[in-house]
Order: C-alpha cells, then sequence, then structure tokens
C-alpha cells in the first residue's frame, strides 16, 4: 500500500496459460479507479507471485487462470503466503472456473472468485469495499 493509503493488487497471471486480455482489462479497470496495480506478466510461478506480492507489499493478489490448474494453483498460493507471514494478503481471481470448484476455493481461503461475464464494475466494486479497509488501517 502507497503512503497515500491507496489500495495495492498485485495481477498475475501463474502457470501455462498465456492468454492475458482478460487479466489486462480488470488491471486497467482497477487502474483506471484509482487502484495502484503492479502486473507480473505471463507465464508466473506460485513463487514468483508471492515473492512479488511480499515485496510490493500489496494489499491483494489478482490471479487469472484459464487453464484448468485452478485446484493446484491457488492453494499452492494461500500456501506459500501463509509460510512467508504474508497471509494478511487477500487472493482473489477469475477465469473459467467450474462452480464446484469455485465453492472449494472459497472454503480453502481465496476471497472472491469471478467467472466469465463478470462485469470489471463489479470487480472493481469489490476489491474497494473489500480492500479499502487494509489500505486505511496500514496508512
Amino acid at each position: 500500500m502507497t503512503e497515500s493509503g491507496r489500495i495495492r493488487v498485485l495481477m498475475a497471471k501463474a502457470g501455462l496459460d498465456g492468454h492475458d486480455r482478460g487479466v489486462k482489462v480488470v488491471a486497467r479497470a482497477l487502474r483506471d479507479s484509482g487502484i495502484e496495480v503492479i502486473y507480473t506478466g505471463l507465464h508466473q510461478t506460485p513463487e514468483q507471485v508471492v515473492a512479488a506480492a511480499v515485496q510490493e507489499d500489496v494489499d491483494a493478489i489478482g490471479l487469472s487462470l484459464l487453464s484448468g490448474a485452478h485446484m493446484t494453483i491457488f492453494p499452492r498460493i494461500l500456501d506459500l503466503l501463509k509460510s512467508e507471514d504474508a497471509g494478511d494478503i487477500v487472493l482473489f481471481g477469475g477465469g473459467t472456473i467450474p462452480d464446484p470448484d469455485v465453492a472449494e476455493l472459497k472454503k480453502a481461503g481465496v476471497a472472491e472468485l469471478f467467472t466469465p461475464g463478470s462485469s470489471t464494475l463489479d470487480i472493481v466494486d469489490w476489491v474497494r469495499n473489500n480492500l479499502q479497509h487494509k489500505s486505511h488501517a496500514s496508512a
């Protein structure tokens, strides 16, 4: 989080998924709404994502997955956040995730998941409503 109290979100593409249009659209919508966004680029490992999130002192990680590896990568990132004593970083994401998997991932600790057709306005509102208190508490 910045000294100004702005929300900081790391947007990431983990794994072999090379489709980045959606994550770029969401990153731009967040940025245009005044949220500070760091984008890691394609083909990041969960370890790289968590290391960048810790280094950048972000409030949240927004993870985009279209590869079908969501049941492996989301839990791995949650485990790494805990092991890095960074469990206060909120993990949310989106992609082609079946409803039963959405429920299981939320139960495991993923704060929110946005599936195809989700509005960028809904994503921005969710980030603001769920992270604003974090940026004010740390400022």
